[in-house]
């Protein structure tokens, strides 16, 4: 797995934080973020079902251009950053 960190949460403790990541194999963005509460769980259930293999995870706003950053990355991997 060709694993790259893009970003943690800049308002972290650098221990346990929502983090970003590009698995530039599978093309693919892992995140790491705060597990959804059994409200959130139900809003979501609600638009369709949440098979036991996914998850619902937050990851805080101002993480946006972390986000964007990985979004590149997917997209333009040949362009060095």
């Amino acid at each position: 797995m060709a694993l790259r960190f893009i970003g943690i949460d800049p308002n972290t403790d650098e221990q346990n934080c929502p983090r970003v990541w590009v698995d530039e194999e599978k093309k693919e963005l892992v995140f790491q973020g705060w597990k959804a509460g059994k409200d959130l769980e139900g809003e979501v259930r609600s638009t369709g079902p949440l098979p036991d293999y996914e998850a619902v995870v937050r990851i805080p706003a101002r993480m946006v251009h972390i986000l964007r950053e990985a979004c590149d990355a997917i997209e333009h991997p040949d362009v060095v950053r």
